[in-house]
């Protein structure tokens, strides 16, 4: 392995605001922001939009696509073609 060609990891605190839960971990990211850990160690903090605990995918409460629906509306516009018709294309 090289010397001095990966980047430095750190223990950073990353806090998702829409959930607001936060989760300690190793990153190369920095932040001049920090916080006082259950563990009583000052950490940086780094505010994310989203994570784990509050996406949508994760958390079960994704929503779910009329795909039906978009079906209906797309041969209504384009027609249904028959399969003589697709046999020609």
């Amino acid at each position: 392995m090289k010397p001095r060609i990966h980047p430095v990891t750190r223990p950073v605190v990353f806090r998702d605001r829409a959930a607001d839960v936060a989760f300690l971990t190793r990153s190369t990211a920095d932040s001049p922001r920090t916080i006082e850990w259950e563990d009583g160690n000052t950490y940086p903090l780094i505010d994310v939009e989203i994570s784990s605990a509050s996406h949508p995918f994760c958390t079960g409460k994704q929503r779910v696509l009329d795909t039906a629906g978009r079906v209906e509306r797309f041969e209504r516009r384009y027609g249904r073609r028959t399969g003589a018709a697709t046999a020609r294309h």
